[in-house]
């Protein structure tokens, strides 16, 4: 009896051995079998989950769905619902669209195919062929018979020498040189149906979720970003697990392209570009400056407000100056080269960032903690030499100016200024009809400290600044590693606009690095020298970027606080023109922007042009209404008010304004 016992104890034993413990994310923890996967836990937890999971990640390293996990760890398992989720399966069609391409174009040569943030791209070395519209439909029809044989994704760990000899064989020179940078064990294929890639994982099960893939475009794009190299094809693309979703999107993308800001920004006349200017150097024509200007002084009005006091400082510094804030080390091979003078060994740049220059106005007088804080404001253009396939309409622009400001306090002050400057950020971003938003702190990629200034300690205290920030405020936020600045981390806040996309707009950053390396103090009660704390912060980022996400989530119709002409004038004939000169005057009066547009054109024609124009309201004015003393009111987009009295519209401007526009 005792030996049965002595056997079955043993096997328990065994047994026991061969499980693991998995950590869910609401800290539940499941006791499984070694070499369990993903998949595996969650039928476990259930079916209907099961049938939804496509990747996960384990103890932060991201794994198929299918991987075997032989320790115990934290487990997050990510379904289409989840960006990371996306992330796997977008990355997992590139493959399918790569192996599509390389049976339809026999001798191209595959680089590299990384998911992005709507779908992915695959760049190819196509050789003599071409890629163009027509052919589209061929790519995705051939990608989806591909996946509709639902081939599984295999990860598999390759010698170095092996991997060299593989894509030598295909004469792959893209892929050597990518070999070549790693190491082995680091090195893995990715494998399906007859199709290998070399790739570092994440993918979704098998090929059959895949149900519906859409070619948009090909692009030029040089080898590893670098103009010196060869230019490769760019072929960009979407999927999804429905058909549906992808007519969704579609839908969406039609959309955006009306609301695309370059195309408003012309017809808007706010902006344009010249050649004879220069590549992604934008000039604002009379109507953009003018809303340009309004944007400045909505911010200008809440910084008095706050404390801020305004400073100018130059387009250029030497160069030593961004050498000692570190932004040379960090950026100099991709700013503007420097500028020589007639003297010897002296050299400028085009300014790349305001907060060196801040610094030195900081350093020109001795401050004591009763000075503090001192908080310096000032839209500062600043110039970074983008490549040329980088530049986009306002977004991505090789001059800009930032509604930049830096405030220098003791560390004490430290959590209430970076709160003040949330409120601030919020009050913008609410003006401006941007509600919709997650706050995203962050900070260091622990594994790359190459890739920072300053000492751990510091960094430390101000990840902790921020998150404390953070969570007093309510902010519903998240923390990314990796995304900090060289010099601190930050608070970035990601608006969701009208059409559901994302993006970067407002960042507050905590920074102990620069008032060390630009030698910064202040005296203390203790009559001794001590370092303030510097926040950065530009609730705008850019007025160019701003001015393009507006554009764009708003279609061109701007809140009407902002907009550069709120009204028009529209005389029924030549005879009213007296009538509308006066009522343009009481208008101004009332302070409400208007124009008269006394063009011997019908009256319906005006309005079919001011509704293109996206003027708020078109008022006309004939016969009845001089006799009357009133304007005929037409809202943008066709709402009829009547024939009402100036000071009734003037009302019912000022409300529509109030309703957005709260004091600060």
């Amino acid at each position: 009896m005792a030996s049965v016992q002595g056997i079955i104890f043993a096997a328990i034993l065994i047994l026991r051995r061969q499980m693991i413990k998995i950590t869910l994310p609401d800290g539940a923890i499941k006791e499984v079998a070694n070499e369990s996967s993903p998949l595996n836990i969650a039928k476990s937890i259930s079916e209907g989950l099961a049938r939804n999971v496509i990747s996960a990640k384990f103890n932060d390293t991201t794994v198929e769905a299918t991987t075997p996990l032989t320790k115990d760890g934290s487990l997050t398992l990510y379904t289409w619902n989840n960006d990371e989720g996306k992330k796997a399966f977008w990355h997992s069609t590139s493959h399918v669209v790569a192996q599509a391409l390389e049976e339809l174009y026999p001798g191209i040569k595959l680089t590299i195919g990384p998911a992005i943030d709507n779908g992915f791209y695959y760049d190819v070395d196509l050789e003599n062929e071409t890629i163009s519209e027509k052919d589209f439909p061929q790519i995705e029809k051939r990608a989806l018979e591909i996946a509709r044989e639902k081939h599984e994704f295999k990860m598999r760990e390759v010698s170095k020498s092996d991997a060299l000899e593989y894509y030598k064989k295909q004469n792959n020179s893209y892929k050597v040189e990518l070999i070549e940078n790693l190491e082995d064990g680091d090195i893995t294929f990715c494998d399906h149906s007859s199709f290998t890639d070399l790739c570092r994982g994440g993918h979704i099960p098998n090929t059959g979720i895949i149900k519906a893939i859409k070619i948009l475009s090909v692009a030029g794009a040089y080898w590893r970003g670098d103009e010196k190299n060869k230019q490769l094809t760019r072929v960009y693309g979407i999927s999804f697990p429905k058909q549906k979703e992808l007519t969704a999107y579609l839908e969406l993308l039609e959309e955006a392209k009306k609301r695309d800001h370059r195309k408003l920004g012309k017809e808007l006349e706010l902006f344009t570009f010249s050649q004879k200017v220069g590549q992604g150097l934008p000039l604002w024509l009379p109507k953009g400056a003018a809303l340009r200007e309004r944007l400045e002084d909505f911010l200008k009005k809440a910084q008095k407000k706050a404390g801020y006091e305004m400073v100018v400082t130059p387009h250029i510094g030497q160069k030593e100056l961004y050498v000692t804030s570190g932004h040379y080390a960090k950026y100099g091979e991709d700013s503007f080269q420097p500028i020589h003078t007639p003297k010897d060994d002296e050299e400028f740049l085009l300014k790349p960032m305001n907060c060196p220059h801040h610094c030195e106005i900081y350093n020109t007088s001795p401050f004591s903690y009763k000075d503090l804080p001192k908080r310096y404001a000032e839209f500062g253009t600043v110039y970074r030499y983008e490549q040329s396939g980088e530049l986009h309409g306002l977004t991505r622009v090789r001059g800009f100016t930032q509604d930049d400001a830096h405030i220098f306090c003791t560390p004490d002050q430290l959590n209430d200024e970076f709160k003040n400057v949330i409120d601030l950020t919020l009050y913008v971003l609410g003006s401006l009809g941007f509600e919709n938003f997650t706050a995203q702190v962050s900070v260091r990629d622990l594994d790359k400290p190459e890739k920072y200034i300053g000492d751990a300690a510091n960094w430390e205290k101000a990840e902790q600044a921020i998150i404390d920030a953070a969570e007093e405020k309510g902010l519903n936020f998240v923390v990314e590693s990796g995304e900090a600045a060289f010099y601190g981390p930050k608070l970035d806040f990601m608006v969701k606009d009208a059409l559901g996309r994302n993006w970067q707009l407002g960042t507050i950053q905590v920074d102990y690095n620069l008032p060390e390396r630009f030698d910064l103090t202040y005296k203390g009660s203790d009559n001794e020298l001590h370092r303030p704390v510097m926040i950065h912060r530009a609730p705008f980022g850019s007025m160019e970027r701003f001015v393009a996400l507006l554009l764009e989530h708003t279609g061109g119709n701007f809140p009407l606080w902002l907009i550069p002409k709120q009204a028009i004038l529209l005389p029924v004939s030549e005879k009213h023109e007296k009538y509308a000169e006066k009522v343009l005057n009481s208008l101004e009066n009332h302070e409400i922007r208007a124009l008269i547009d006394n063009r011997n054109e019908t009256v319906g024609k005006k309005i079919r042009e001011a509704e293109l124009k996206k003027i708020p309201f078109m008022l006309i004015v004939g016969e009845n209404e001089e006799k009357a003393e009133t304007i005929s009111v037409r809202r943008h987009g066709g709402e009829d008010f009547g024939s009402i009295s100036i000071s009734k519209f003037s009302d019912l401007v000022s409300k529509e304004i109030n309703s957005t526009l709260k004091s600060f």
